[in-house]
């Protein structure tokens, strides 16, 4: 059921440019057999390992299903995060902005996290079961009744010293334009005194084009996106992760929530909300994994 406060989003297939840049069909199957593959071994490890086992596990998984799509991640900066990640510390709000079913994978390719997701994706065959076992926050964005809960648990586990991925748009966008951040989950933060940590997606082609060929838009299923993707020809995943904003910095949640995005849109070369997309800074340390 539709509600007023339900992130919605312009983007549709319309906003999907040229296909310019293909493989052929042998290498379509390919990448597919190979992320099949990938799935059900990552799945098979998340199952069977815990604790620092299946943190190495997920990371490990996440990056070699990119790989087996064809797809090649770039993280600029991020060092401290990683470290942080491993020593097991205080917990952290990683917010991002949301493009394609990719952007998990490619965040989790740089160090496991939780994630919040809409809980629909529970259905998803096999990736579904992986990313539950992940421990992954789920919210039901048709019923407002329940949001509350969700930010009760993300605060819980913000406390208790996790790293949490949150799509900050409410639901995805094609890249050339984007959406505002949704302030609701940045009260977990002020609620469980963390810093939050944006981290800015952009896709690319080899030859630093920028595509929205990746994305996941309205109503299409995850199948079409996923041929769309395995179809790419030099699939390039940015992750640029920003400078920390620490507990305290904002007066209310829509206030950090405004910052996030700003600090987003800066990394990426927005000057604003549903802007043309531009090239990112040349000044942002660049990381090949």
């Amino acid at each position: 059921m539709m509600h007023a406060w339900m992130p919605t989003s312009p983007c549709g297939t319309g906003c999907l440019d040229s296909d310019s840049s293909r493989v052929g069909l042998l290498r379509t199957l390919f990448r597919m057999a190979r992320l099949l593959i990938a799935l059900v071994v990552a799945a098979a490890h998340v199952l069977i390992r815990s604790g620092d086992e299946r943190r190495h596990a997920v990371r490990v998984g996440c990056a070699r299903l990119l790989r087996a799509c064809g797809a090649r991640l770039v993280v600029h900066g991020g060092d401290d995060l990683v470290d942080e990640a491993r020593s097991g510390g205080r917990g952290v709000l990683v917010v991002s902005n949301h493009i394609s079913w990719l952007d998990i994978p490619a965040i989790n390719a740089l160090t496991p996290m939780r994630s919040v997701a809409k809980a629909d994706i529970q259905e998803w065959p096999v990736l579904g079961g992986l990313i539950a076992r992940a421990g992954t926050i789920f919210v039901d964005r048709e019923r407002l009744s329940t949001l509350p809960g969700t930010v009760a648990d993300l605060t819980d586990a913000l406390r208790g010293g996790a790293l949490v991925n949150v799509c900050a748009e409410g639901t995805t966008w094609c890249g050339a334009a984007s959406g505002p951040f949704v302030p609701a989950p940045f009260q977990a933060a002020i609620d469980g005194g963390v810093p939050v940590r944006p981290i800015a997606l952009r896709y690319r082609l080899a030859n630093g084009t920028e595509t929205t060929r990746p994305a996941f838009l309205g109503p299409e299923s995850l199948f079409t996106s996923v041929l769309r993707v395995l179809r790419l020809r030099g699939l390039v995943v940015d992750v640029v992760v920003c400078d920390e904003i620490a507990p305290g910095r904002a007066g209310d949640r829509r206030e950090l929530a405004q910052l996030a995005e700003t600090s987003v849109r800066s990394a990426l070369g927005h000057d604003t909300v549903a802007t043309a997309r531009r090239a990112l800074p040349l000044r942002v340390r660049t990381r090949v994994r």
